[in-house]
């Protein structure tokens, strides 16, 4: 699981990295950053599965954690290139990603970060 320290959690934090309107999509999976800092904090993450994109919470929810632990992976490798920049990143499932395994999503959050 992600530590706390790097969770998004309020709405007003979603709604302002939605509202800066900087984003890329690959493999079902789109991207939207923040504003860059300008001192040194931590990157907070937060990750969306609309309710539009699938009935079920289990598939959302699976698709969620998919993500989740794709981003702590490349956190935990340190290969998050210049994603860091940015004070907070969204990263939002579409109905594109609801079939893939976890090596395609991996590979699809590998190549956000890696040219955000």
């Amino acid at each position: 699981m992600l530590p706390k320290q790097y969770r998004l959690k309020k709405r007003s934090a979603f709604k302002a990295t939605y509202k800066v309107k900087h984003s890329s999509h690959k493999g079902g999976v789109t991207l939207f950053a923040g504003i860059e800092k300008k001192e040194y904090t931590k990157t907070k993450v937060g990750f969306v599965v609309s309710k539009k994109v699938h009935k079920r919470a289990v598939k959302r929810n699976r698709l969620r954690r998919l993500m989740r632990e794709s981003y702590r992976l490349l956190l935990k490798e340190n290969n998050l290139g210049n994603s860091q920049k940015y004070l907070s990143l969204v990263f939002l499932g579409t109905e594109n990603a609801l079939g893939k395994n976890f090596n395609e999503i991996y590979s699809s959050i590998k190549s956000l970060v890696g040219n955000i």
